[in-house]
């Protein structure tokens, strides 16, 4: 069987250390762990991971040591941020929050994985984003919280 593709943002990363995240966000980086889907992360965590404590970062470097696929930002995933600005999806204040959208969507990831409920995991924003990606040629994308995608496996 497949394994799924999944794109997971900064705050997936950071959530491993939040409690009110902690149980969802370490399980998901369990079944990365154990082969049961392939990561896919960005310049983008890069970036926003730079300025983490340690242990954060700690947790970005095993990640990348696991297979797990880098995307990177280039003209199409701009352009693509430029249309959800255009067509108000989000504003340029949230740049970061539109290039995981677009990179994961670019990437055709089978889901996107976000504790970001206010501008990522929020029915109206994947409905928009959708729209335009539609719109721009590609797929929609999925998008969940790490909640919904964890493997259970623990439980089987």
């Amino acid at each position: 069987m497949k394994k799924l593709r999944v794109y997971l943002d900064t705050s997936v990363i950071g959530g491993c250390f939040d409690p009110e995240f902690k149980e969802w966000s370490v399980a998901l980086m369990e079944d990365f762990r154990q082969g049961r889907y392939i990561a896919i992360v960005s310049d983008v965590i890069a970036k926003e991971i730079g300025p983490a404590p340690d242990f954060v970062q700690t947790l970005h470097t095993e990640l990348l040591g696991l297979p797990a696929e880098v995307v990177h930002v280039d003209e199409d995933t701009i352009s693509l941020v430029q249309h959800y600005i255009t067509h108000g999806v989000l504003n340029q204040r949230f740049m970061n929050d539109m290039l995981h959208i677009a990179l994961a969507t670019i990437a055709e990831v089978d889901v996107l994985v976000s504790w970001n409920f206010k501008h990522i995991v929020r029915l109206d924003k994947i409905r928009l984003f959708n729209a335009v990606n539609l719109e721009q040629g590609y797929k929609p994308l999925t998008i969940y919280s790490p909640r919904e995608v964890i493997s259970y496996a623990q439980e089987e």
